[in-house]
């Protein structure tokens, strides 16, 4: 494969104020999440750093007081 395809490839992630996400970027959490199957939630103003993207439904890998979770880009500000 060539250079130019896999940039063609490559998917662009936004916070949901609309800035780019990188990795190693840190963030904060904009509200209240609850995790299923548990009785975690993740409050809100809860900043993760160094966060990983990934390919997928749930954009981005992070790590948190409460452990690591995937989540979506658009419950996410980044600082």
């Amino acid at each position: 494969m060539s250079a130019a395809v896999d940039d063609a490839q490559e998917t662009v992630v936004k916070d949901a104020n609309g800035n780019v996400l990188n990795d190693g970027d840190s963030v904060v959490l904009i509200k209240d999440l609850k995790v299923k199957g548990t009785s975690i939630t993740l409050k809100q103003g809860s900043k993760a750093k160094s966060i990983r993207l990934v390919d997928g439904d749930h954009e981005v890998d992070c790590r948190l007081d409460a452990g690591n979770f995937m989540l979506k880009a658009c419950y996410l500000k980044k600082v």
